[in-house]
């Protein structure tokens, strides 16, 4: 082992319980999505969504997000499955590490899309709350690259360098044993990712996918360059690696949809489920008065108001609150 290495590699990814593997990759996808599922709920409820509504809509989500992360990680890396040498039927073997971001992401908006018709709720205020979630479970996740000993980054003598097996290590480099730890850089850019959209989120009460779209602004730009620091095979398009490029163009797209979402459809949805508590004051202070949180009652004579007309909410008052004809 070099002196100067910082991380070692680990000692297995793999433990066996009789027949039963435990695999570390596996353990940190799963237990990423547990800690997704738990923020996003306790985020759903806040802006005004019911309990429960997250685990089911998840129930789609996460299958279709594996689905989605691992043909993007195939069509994308191609050569391990289908190159020379390659082994086709690998490219099922999800256990032995490759799911793509963006590819999970993509299909799991699908399946979420697909739960949230079910639950009769629309898709942009549930992905805002799940988006910290989210970006949590990718810093969780990538700790099943470390036990893989993959995706690392180029050779390096840094006191943080990461020690990589000879098994492990890539043809094309030297001898080195030690390389940039890239899998705990986006750990740590993706912690500071659910910060931001958290604090922006209270700050400025973003809503119509908006914070999604933070998320996926702000992810992008640590992605941009953690993947030039990388060494494994990647597919390259206009001089880029492919993820490199993918993540330049959502960036620009994210970017765009929340100046202009802002400027259409300002504030945040009130009744984001239908039969939900009014949401908490932490989270949408504004938007829960003293009283009524629906009906403002003026003075004796007048009309009474919608105050959710305000905040683009639904104009129509319940019936036993309409003034009759």
């Amino acid at each position: 082992m070099n002196s100067y290495a910082f991380l070692p590699s680990p000692g297995r990814g793999v433990w066996h319980l009789g027949p039963l593997p435990l695999r570390a990759y596996a353990l940190c996808i799963i237990a990423g999505v547990i800690l997704s599922v738990w923020v996003g709920e306790r985020r759903w409820q806040a802006r005004g969504g019911r309990e429960g509504t997250v685990s089911d809509v998840a129930v789609w989500a996460v299958p279709f997000g594996v689905v989605g992360g691992r043909l993007y990680h195939v069509i994308t890396t191609p050569e391990p499955y289908f190159g020379k040498g390659g082994h086709p039927l690998d490219a099922v073997k999800v256990w032995q590490g490759g799911l793509g971001i963006w590819g999970a992401i993509s299909l799991g908006a699908v399946g979420a899309w697909i739960g949230c018709r079910r639950r009769g709720i629309a898709l942009p205020p549930f992905a805002d709350a799940l988006a910290p979630g989210i970006v949590l479970a990718q810093a969780l996740g990538r700790w099943g690259n470390y036990f893989n000993q993959e995706l690392y980054g180029s050779p390096t003598t840094r006191w943080w360098g990461l020690e990589i097996d000879p098994a492990h290590r890539p043809e094309d480099t030297p001898q080195l044993g030690t390389y940039h730890p890239t899998f705990l850089y986006e750990c740590i850019w993706d912690l500071g990712v659910a910060g931001l959209v958290v604090w922006a989120d209270r700050k400025w009460r973003l809503g119509h996918g908006r914070a999604f779209a933070l998320y996926v602004a702000a992810y992008c730009v640590g992605r941009s360059w953690i993947e030039a620091m990388r060494v494994d095979t990647a597919e390259h398009f206009l001089g880029l690696r492919l993820n490199q490029f993918t993540a330049a163009v959502l960036f620009l797209l994210a970017t765009a949809y929340i100046v202009v979402s802002a400027r259409l459809r300002p504030g945040r949805e009130v009744d984001v489920e239908p039969g939900a508590a009014a949401p908490s004051a932490d989270v949408d202070d504004d938007a829960t008065p003293a009283h009524d949180p629906v009906v403002d009652h003026p003075a004796d004579g007048d009309d009474p108001v919608d105050v959710r007309a305000a905040h683009g909410g639904s104009h129509r008052l319940p019936p036993s609150d309409q003034t009759p004809a």
